[in-house]
């Protein structure tokens, strides 16, 4: 298939660019590597793509604002499928920043379903995030309530959904919706848990636990969550007598909430470094626990994940040390 994947420089964009590739798809990416985060780790993840040397790769410097540039891509590449990761990520930046999540989140994402509509996509995959389900403290399923969504951010991707939803009601474009829970793994956000602890306790610097580190994630390995975007694209849904909207939305999680103390002692005995940790109250828009069913994603996309959080962070150090070559 012709496949557009944009945020293709992020974390899981990268990863999926080079499954994607692997099996032997057309794949288009877009990103505007904008300076989030470190662009220098977004350029790198771009030149591992990039010697790949693969011909079905073409890859774009622009921003979904953009529209003029958007529609000639569309337009050269009649896409059958496109999946659309680039967001403003980070729900605590969110806060102080709403205006860049206006535009990336919800701007953006309205001029892909208006191009997806306009050059005839016929599978149109969308990230959303746990932070949708707001605090609750049961495993959250897809038909848990997500109007309560506690920062901008989750605001931004709930109305996603929406935005997606009614576009799906009214133009009859397939889309699917999904979930992601606590992302991990080689070339992960360095604004994330796993990066900023292996950060910190590497360079003895104090590790700041809000909440007093009274918090439950749903961490779930980057090979995972590929696994399971791949998989949605056998599944386009389809219009049923009992709902006329071909839409859908899935959690992909681990579906194991690892207790955060937990998860950072891990990483101490791997490192075989003592952290300086100093607890700190909660923080604005933090949530206590994220935790995902995936019974919906075992039972119609074959959905399994299978790495363990110790095998995952042993795998993030490998990488990590490898990345970062003065650490000796």
């Amino acid at each position: 298939m012709r496949i557009l994947v944009t945020g293709a420089a992020g974390f899981i964009g990268f990863h999926l660019a080079k499954k994607l590739l692997d099996q032997k798809h057309h794949v288009v990416g877009i990103d505007n590597f904008n300076n989030y985060y470190d662009v220098k780790l977004k350029k790198n993840r771009y030149l591992q793509l990039k010697k790949l040397k693969n011909k079905n790769l073409v890859f774009f410097k622009t921003d979904l604002q953009n529209t003029k540039k958007l529609n000639s891509i569309f337009k050269k590449y009649k896409f059958h499928c496109v999946i659309n990761l680039a967001a403003q990520a980070g729900v605590r930046h969110s806060i102080s920043n709403p205006d860049i999540y206006l535009n990336s989140n919800v701007i953006g994402f309205y001029n892909i379903l208006k191009c997806s509509v306009k050059y005839k996509v016929k599978h149109l995959v969308a990230a959303s995030s746990s932070s949708v389900y707001g605090e609750q403290l049961d495993n959250t399923k897809e038909k848990s309530d997500t109007n309560k969504p506690l920062q901008f951010y989750a605001a931004t991707k709930k109305s996603n959904e929406l935005m997606a939803y009614s576009f799906s009601n009214i133009y009859k474009i397939p889309v699917t919706i999904i979930r992601f829970f606590t992302v991990y793994g080689p070339w992960g956000r360095p604004d994330m848990a796993l990066y900023k602890f292996t950060e910190s306790i590497i360079k003895k610097k104090n590790i700041y636990l809000h909440n007093k580190g009274n918090h439950y994630r749903d961490f779930t390995y980057i090979d995972d969550i590929i696994d399971g975007v791949t998989l949605t694209l056998k599944k386009i849904p389809k219009i049923k007598k009992d709902d006329l909207v071909p839409f859908s939305v899935f959690n992909l999680g681990n579906n194991k909430a690892i207790y955060l103390k937990k998860f950072l002692i891990e990483l101490e005995k791997q490192l075989k470094i003592k952290a300086k940790i100093i607890y700190v109250k909660k923080q604005k828009g933090d949530v206590f626990k994220t935790s995902a069913s995936i019974v919906k994603a075992k039972k119609e996309l074959g959905y399994k994940p299978k790495t363990n959080y110790k095998i995952g962070i042993s795998k993030f150090l490998l990488w990590y040390k490898k990345y970062n070559k003065k650490w000796k």
